[in-house]
């Protein structure tokens, strides 16, 4: 479905230099790498959001650079994009933010009642109550709300692709984990193929059928999350021994817990 060929970009420093690797279709691919490396320019190159330097982007077949104005919306089309921080229009209420997901076209010749429907059923798909939420206003919304209403405004099109940039940034672990679960289970149930730029390792190795791993512009290790796990390349290991600390600190954390809910004395 999307293949990267050289890939190469720079902003008065290289940022990108010469990523090449396919996208499976159906595939979910988590990319992860130290910040400043890469990650959400290559996701950006993906749509000709940011056109390279040099090289090229495939989707599904058709050049994104060789595109004509025509072709690019074509290609545009094709993929949802879910941005870091919701980039919800705050004078928009949830449903106007929505169905802005939808195509030019498709909101010209569908009538009222049948957007009112798409996007009802995609607020229903990340679990959020449209006779409750679609009135509301972004500020009215918790953190975790604003991101399930961007990833609703992603899907409305029906997407073949969906970009994730830093979907769970900002989010507490709860909401993290609930967000994960939804690029899980859209992704199962739509077959849409999936790249998630995310700093969150843990989630990344639980939603994602690959993992690749830019540094410094290369792409440095690409393969499964077990593979990733087993992997002897240094920084591979820094991030997967990072993750296992962290872990080993809320394993931790909730034993005390327990421990100081043990000692305590029962209420009477």
């Amino acid at each position: 479905m999307i293949e990267y060929r050289d890939v190469h970009k720079a902003f008065d420093v290289p940022v990108l230099s010469g990523v090449s690797f396919t996208v499976g279709t159906g595939e979910t691919l988590a990319v992860l790498g130290p910040s400043g490396t890469g990650k959400s320019v290559l996701l950006k190159t993906t749509i000709g959001l940011i056109v390279p330097d040099a090289g090229d982007v495939i989707i599904d077949g058709q050049s994104v650079f060789a595109a004509n104005a025509d072709q690019l919306q074509a290609i545009r089309r094709k993929a949802g994009y879910v941005f870091q921080n919701a980039a919800l229009f705050d004078s928009m209420n949830v449903f106007e933010n929505v169905a802005y997901g939808l195509p030019e076209g498709s909101l010209k010749k569908l009538g009222r009642r049948e957007v009112t429907r798409r996007v009802a059923r995609s607020l229903e798909e990340v679990n959020l109550d449209p006779a409750i939420v679609m009135s509301k206003l972004p500020a009215e919304l918790s953190g975790g709300m604003r991101k399930r209403v961007g990833l609703a405004r992603a899907i409305v099109g029906e997407p073949q692709i969906l970009l994730y940039d830093e979907p769970v940034t900002g989010l507490d672990p709860v909401n993290a984990v609930a967000v994960d679960r939804l690029i899980t289970d859209i992704a199962e149930r739509t077959h849409v193929t999936s790249i998630v730029v995310t700093h969150d390792v843990e989630g990344a190795l639980s939603i994602s059928d690959r993992v690749a791993l830019l540094e410094g512009g290369h792409l440095r290790f690409l393969g499964t999350p077990d593979e990733f796990r087993r992997s002897d390349d240094t920084l591979v290991r820094a991030f997967a021994d990072r993750q296992a600390a962290v872990e080993a600190a809320l394993a931790g954390s909730a034993r005390s817990s327990r421990i100081a809910d043990a000692k305590a004395p029962a209420l009477r």
